[in-house]
C-alpha cells in the first residue's frame, strides 16, 4: 500500500536533510552546503555533500544522490515503510498504519483541510474587496499595515452577521464544521455560530503552509471580549505543536541561524513589515517543549522577545524555565527584553529594523543568564535565602537532558553563587590562584594558534624544515623547487629562501634576514616540531617528514579545486563538470 503524498511531504517539510544526514556523517558548513566524508567510502578526503534548499544529498565518490528517505534506506539497510517510519518518529508524527481508522483520519483529514482553505480564502478576499469592511481595513491602515501585508500572510475579516456556514453546509454537515472549531452551536439560539465574528482573522498554517487553526482579534474596544481567541483545539490542531509563520520562517534557515519568537500574530506582521521575517509566534500559550525542539529543527539560535511589561516578563521567564530542559551544546536559547510598554510591533515601527538588530546584539541574554539574574534579584544576603537561591538553580540545572550542558550550566549557577559568598570561598580562591595563572599563558597561546588557518600552519611546518636544514636542502634543492604557498608572507619567505639556496653561497638561519617577529611566530606554531622531538633527526627522516608537509599543501591545492567543482556542479550539474571533479578526486584518493 501506498503512503499519501501528504503524509511523506509532511516529513520531508518537517526534517531537513542536513540534520538527519548529520545523525550519521559530520558534517561542515561550506557556503549554502554541508560537507563530509561519504558513509558509501573510505575516504580522508570529504566528497559527500548536502543541500537542505534542494533537499538533497550527493556523493562524488561513488554517485550516490537522493532524499531523507533514500539515505536511510541506504545507511541502515531498511525498506522504505521502515525509513518512514524512523523519520516519521524523528519528525514528532504519528505512524501511519494503512488501517480503516488510518483510512478514515485521512479522509476527515482531507475535508478539514477544505474547509479551512474555503474559510480563509472567502473571508480574506472579503477583506479586500468587500466595501462595507472599510472599518477592518481602517483598522489595519492604523496599524501601519497595508495590502502587502494582508496578502502575504492571508489576513481576512469575519464580519458581526456572516452567513459562510450555511455556504459551506451545502458541501459538508454539520457534524465535520463543528469539529473544524470554527463554529459552535448557540444553546439559546438553537443554532450554529461563527466564533471568529466581528474579528480580524489570521490563519495558522501547518508546516506545509496549509491553514489549520486561526487566530481571531476584535478591532474595537469592548471590555466584554477578548481581544484575541485562537482555534480550539481539535483533532488536527494543537496549539503546543505549532507556531504562527514557521512555514514561511523555517525557508530562511538556509540563510539565517537564528530565529524571534514573540507573543502575537501582529508582532510578526509588523516584524515581517519591516523587513524581519525569521520571526515566528507561540499563539499565546506557554511555551513548550515541543515547539522548541521544532524550531531547533531548522534555527540555532532561539531569541525569545515578548511584550516589555510584568506579562511579557512573567511569559520570558515560564518559557526559559520550560525550555532549558531542550538546551543543547550546538544550540542556543536567548531573552531580550523591550523597554516597558513596547511590543515587538511597537518598537520595531518606531525605530526601524536596523536599530532593532543593534538592540538585539547589544541587550540579548542567554537563557541560563536569565534564570541566574531573576532568582538573584528575589535572594536576600542571608544563609536561609542564599541556599533557597542555591537550590532552586541546581532543580531548574537539573531539568537539563542533555548532560554536558547540564553540567556546564550548573557550573555556571554555581560559580556565580559562590562570587556571591567571597568569605566562605577565601580558600579555594587561594588554591586556585596558581592555577589560574598557568592558563593564562595557556589561554593565550590557544587565542593566537586559532587565528592561524589550517594551511598557514602546514606552511609552517614546511619552512620550520626547511629553514632547520638548511644544508641538507641545498644539495637536495630539487625537492622543494615546484612547491605552491598559499598564503602571502609565508609565500615571500618561501621564494626568499628558495633563491639563497639556488646561489651555492654557504647559507645559515643568520643570512637569510627574515623578519625576527615571523621567524618567532613560524617556531612558535610550527606543528612539526613537535614530531622532529621523537625523531632522530637523520636525513632520511627529515626528507620524509618534508615529502609529508608537501603532500600536504599538494592535497590542500587539490581540496579547494574539488570545492570550487562541488559548487560549480551543484548550480550546473553537467556531465562534463562531474567527470572533472571525478578526476580530481582521483588525484586526492592517489595523494593520500
Amino acid at each position: 500500500m501506498k503512503y499519501p503524498k501528504e503524509y511523506l511531504d509532511e516529513i520531508k517539510t518537517r526534517l531537513k536533510v542536513s540534520s538527519v544526514v548529520s545523525k550519521v556523517v559530520a558534517l561542515k558548513k561550506r557556503g549554502k552546503e554541508f560537507v563530509g566524508l561519504s558513509p558509501f567510502k573510505n575516504e580522508k578526503t570529504p566528497s559527500f555533500t548536502v543541500n537542505d534548499e534542494k533537499e538533497f544529498y550527493h556523493c562524488f565518490a561513488t554517485s550516490e544522490h537522493g532524499n531523507i528517505f533514500d539515505f536511510v534506506m541506504k545507511t541502515q539497510n531498511l525498506r522504505f515503510g521502515e525509513a518512514v517510519k524512523y523519520l516519521a518518529n524523528i519528525a514528532g508524527m504519528q505512524p501511519y498504519l494503512f488501517t480503516k481508522q488510518d483510512e478514515e483520519r485521512e479522509k476527515k483529514w482531507k475535508e478539514y483541510l477544505s474547509i479551512y482553505s474555503k474559510y480563509v480564502d472567502y473571508y480574506h478576499d472579503q477583506l479586500l474587496k468587500n466595501e462595507k469592511l472599510s472599518n477592518a481595513r481602517d483598522y489595519l491602515k492604523n496599524r501601519s499595515l497595508g495590502k502587502d501585508e494582508v496578502k502575504k500572510f492571508k489576513i481576512g475579516f469575519v464580519e458581526k452577521n456572516p452567513s459562510f456556514f450555511d455556504e459551506l453546509k451545502k458541501e459538508f454537515s454539520e457534524k465535520t464544521l463543528l469539529e473544524s472549531g470554527l463554529f459552535y452551536f448557540d444553546e439559546k439560539k438553537k443554532k450554529c455560530v461563527e466564533r471568529f465574528k466581528g474579528r480580524l482573522i489570521f490563519p495558522i498554517n501547518n508546516i506545509s503552509g496549509q491553514p489549520i487553526a486561526l487566530g481571531g482579534r476584535i478591532i474595537e474596544n469592548l471590555d466584554y471580549l477578548a481581544k484575541y481567541i485562537n482555534s480550539p483545539e481539535t483533532n488536527f490542531f494543537k496549539k503546543g505543536s505549532n507556531l504562527y509563520n514557521l512555514d514561511l520562517a523555517r525557508k530562511l534557515s538556509n540563510k539565517i541561524d537564528h530565529i524571534y519568537l514573540v507573543e502575537g500574530y501582529m508582532d510578526v506582521v509588523g516584524l515581517s513589515k519591516n523587513g524581519i521575517e525569521n520571526v515566528v509566534a507561540n499563539l499565546g500559550t506557554s511555551l513548550t517543549d515541543k515547539q522548541i525542539l521544532t524550531l531547533n529543527q531548522f534555527f540555532d539560535d532561539i531569541i525569545i522577545c515578548f511584550d516589555g511589561d510584568e506579562s511579557g516578563y512573567q511569559a520570558a521567564l515560564r518559557a526559559a524555565e520550560n525550555s532549558i530542559k531542550e538546551l543543547k551544546p550546538e544550540k542556543k536559547i536567548s531573552f531580550l527584553f523591550l523597554p516597558d510598554s513596547e511590543d515587538p510591533d511597537s518598537y520595531v515601527n518606531k525605530h526601524g529594523k536596523d536599530y532593532f538588530f543593534d538592540f538585539t546584539k547589544q541587550n540579548k541574554i542567554s537563557i541560563h543568564q536569565f534564570i541566574f539574574s531573576h532568582y538573584k534579584k528575589q535572594t536576600e544576603n542571608n544563609p536561609s535565602s542564599l541556599a533557597i537561591f542555591e537550590k532552586k538553580l541546581r532543580s531548574i540545572a537539573n531539568t537539563i537532558k542533555d548532560n554536558f550542558i547540564k553540567k556546564y550550566v550548573l557550573e555556571f549557577f554555581l560559580e556565580k553563587i559562590a562570587e556571591l559568598t567571597p568569605h566562605s570561598n577565601q580558600n579555594t580562591k587561594k588554591f586556585y590562584v596558581k592555577k589560574t595563572k598557568s592558563l593564562e599563558a595557556t589561554k593565550k597561546y590557544f587565542n593566537e594558534s586559532q587565528s592561524l588557518t589550517g594551511v598557514e600552519l602546514k606552511e609552517f611546518s614546511l619552512l620550520y624544515l626547511i629553514m632547520n636544514n638548511l644544508k641538507l636542502l641545498q644539495s637536495n634543492i630539487y625537492l622543494i623547487e615546484n612547491i605552491k604557498l598559499f598564503t602571502e608572507v609565508n609565500r615571500q619567505i618561501f621564494e626568499s629562501i628558495l633563491e639563497k639556496l639556488k646561489s651555492d653561497d654557504q647559507i645559515n638561519l643568520e643570512g637569510l634576514n627574515l623578519d625576527r617577529q615571523l621567524l618567532d611566530k613560524i617556531n612558535k606554531f610550527a606543528p612539526i616540531k613537535h614530531i622532529l622531538k621523537n625523531k632522530s633527526g637523520d636525513d632520511s627522516e627529515i626528507i620524509e617528514l618534508l615529502n609529508d608537509a608537501i603532500r600536504d599543501l599538494k592535497g590542500y591545492d587539490l581540496e579547494l579545486r574539488i570545492q570550487e567543482l562541488e559548487s560549480k556542479f551543484s548550480k550546473d550539474l553537467s556531465e562534463t563538470t562531474f567527470n572533472e571533479l571525478q578526476k580530481e578526486l582521483k588525484k586526492k584518493q592517489n595523494l593520500n
